[in-house]
């Protein structure tokens, strides 16, 4: 399990790596890890242009991909790449064998390496397979403030803390200035091993994750201790799985403000990718002065990853589709409105004790949104109790989702229909908060009377697959409002072929807005701020 990061001495880069970089180690940072912006193109002229574009982006340094490039005349083009970089340079020259592009002879490879040494390159990464022999060719010829990162990459797995501490040791002894391991998320809960080698770790150490489940490691090696992360200039265009763009470090993750203090925040799910949680949740943050950072949180199994983080710094998850039921057996203690619901929304970990708590702010988020959406069809003033009361509330799904909104309705008085994919399911919600049920098959042609409330509580319609949507769009005119979960996005075809028959529709966004700012307050004891929160989410 992943603890705290020690208080030690972290090895700070910009010592290190002897370079003066305009801006380092001022206010403005909490944390010594360089951004790099992987440089992977065509041509000589692409690269230069685009080393442009990561200076102006603010990155620390730049990585250029020799074998990425279709023509290669290694002394004048690495003499102009050298020049014309407005930041320091690492080369990479990556062959197939360990993941890259370069297909031809090993020895022509490597005096390239040596090459781009010679001409004044600030750092080269070199594969372990070669760093021995390559080490000791250039012995005595390495210039002072020059680097040579030692790397080892793992495509397949992340392996055991033990294996991993004989891979840097066995790096180390190479003579390597930085230790890089990669290796493969094939469950979060293998980035944990990286940190733990990472923040242990008294030499310049670069660990990261690759894939989707590994993005964690590195936004957090900022927290850590890692010498540095990549960051790409475009989303998609990416050396290795699951960069992130260093916009998004900088300005979606507030990178820089990162420190070994920071407490960590994060949207769990399956998918997850879509939600909007980091950007809503990092904004406040930053204007609040919070100490956190809010990640998203690709997880398979949600005991093992809160066993795993078990540390009072992970101190707050959001708990998206499919975990909300399960996060209610993984919590020490629930409140008793999650409990009846059977769904859990929002974990805390207490910074005493490190129990979990949880609770569900879904059911007000959703209904407190529908409420407002018949009020103002209806111009009803707010003081004349719910406009729910007596109306036929018809739930689509009975998952977590769909606990809430058929708790939260049955609570403002409104009849209960669950309709769900599987029959079963749906009476036994029904059966749970006084209801009718029936399958999704069957919803097309039920209409025991007009003006009903319908609420799709599932991932129908959630991109990629905009076109699905739960109910044919002739079945729609029984309705007065129509709410959907999903907001990605913004308008389903359920909202939209909903608008067309004439009723008042209420996206999932506004769900999505109302049920965090219960989740900010109990992760910060701070009031929500609703307007920011407001703002941010109307850019999207």
């Amino acid at each position: 399990m992943l603890t705290a990061p020690p208080k030690m001495d972290t090895v700070n880069p910009l010592v290190v790596s002897g370079l003066k970089m305009e801006g380092i180690g001022s206010d403005t940072r909490k944390n010594p890890s360089l951004i790099c912006v992987p440089i992977m193109a065509d041509d000589i002229d692409k690269m230069v242009a685009d080393m442009v574009k990561a200076e102006a982006s603010t990155a620390d340094l730049v990585e250029i991909r020799l074998d990425s490039l279709k023509n290669f005349n290694p002394f004048e083009d690495l003499k102009v790449l050298i020049k014309q970089s407005p930041l320091p340079t690492l080369f990479t020259y990556r062959p197939v064998w360990e993941g890259g592009m370069y297909d031809g002879d090993e020895k022509e490879r490597l005096d390239v390496l040596q090459l781009a040494m010679e001409l004044g390159a600030d750092y080269i990464d070199v594969e372990l397979k070669v760093a021995h022999e390559f080490i000791k060719s250039i012995n005595g010829k390495k210039p002072e403030k020059f680097k040579i990162i030692v790397s080892s990459h793992n495509y397949e797995n992340t392996p055991s803390v033990e294996e991993l501490g004989n891979l840097v040791a066995k790096i180390q002894s190479t003579g390597a200035d930085i230790v890089k391991i990669a290796t493969t998320a094939v469950d979060i809960t293998d980035v944990a091993r990286v940190f733990q080698i990472t923040v242990h770790s008294h030499v310049p150490i670069i660990g990261l994750v690759m894939g989707e489940r590994g993005l964690i490691s590195r936004i957090l090696c900022a927290k850590f201790g890692g010498y540095l992360t990549f960051g790409t200039l475009e989303p998609g265009v990416i050396s290795a799985p699951g960069q992130p763009t260093i916009n998004d470090l900088l300005n979606l993750y507030n990178f820089r403000q990162l420190g070994p203090d920071t407490k960590v925040y994060g949207i769990i799910g399956k998918p997850v990718g879509h939600s909007k949680s980091p950007m809503l949740f990092n904004e406040a943050f930053k204007a609040a002065g919070v100490n956190g950072v809010y990640v998203h949180l690709l997880v398979d199994d949600l005991a093992k990853y809160l066993g795993t983080y078990s540390s009072t710094d992970f101190a707050g998850f959001s708990c998206t589709i499919p975990h909300k039921e399960a996060a209610l057996k993984c919590c020490d203690e629930v409140d008793p409105i999650a409990k009846s619901i059977g769904a859990v929304n929002c974990i805390v970990r207490s910074q005493i004790d490190g129990k979990l708590f949880g609770y569900n702010t879904d059911y007000i988020g959703a209904i407190s949104a529908i409420e407002d959406g018949l009020r103002a069809r209806y111009n009803i003033s707010s003081i004349t109790g719910s406009p729910l009361a007596g109306k036929l509330f018809v739930v689509i799904g009975a998952g977590g989702a769909g606990k809430a909104l058929a708790y939260g309705a049955k609570q403002k008085g409104a009849r209960v229909v669950i309709a769900n994919r599987t029959y079963e399911r749906a009476r036994e919600l029904a059966n749970v908060v006084g209801g009718d049920a029936l399958s999704l098959d069957d919803l097309a042609h039920f209409h025991p009377q007009d003006d009903m409330i319908l609420a799709n509580t599932t991932s129908i319609g959630m991109q990629p697959k905009i076109d699905e949507t739960p109910i044919p769009k002739d079945a729609l005119k029984y309705y007065s409002l129509v709410f959907d979960a999903v907001y990605t996005p913004k308008i389903t075809r359920l909202l939209r072929e909903a608008e067309e028959t004439g009723a008042t529709i209420v996206s999932g966004l506004e769900m999505f807005i109302r049920q965090a700012y219960g989740q900010y307050e109990r992760f910060t004891g701070l009031p929500a701020p609703k307007e920011q929160f407001q703002r941010t989410m109307s850019k999207y």
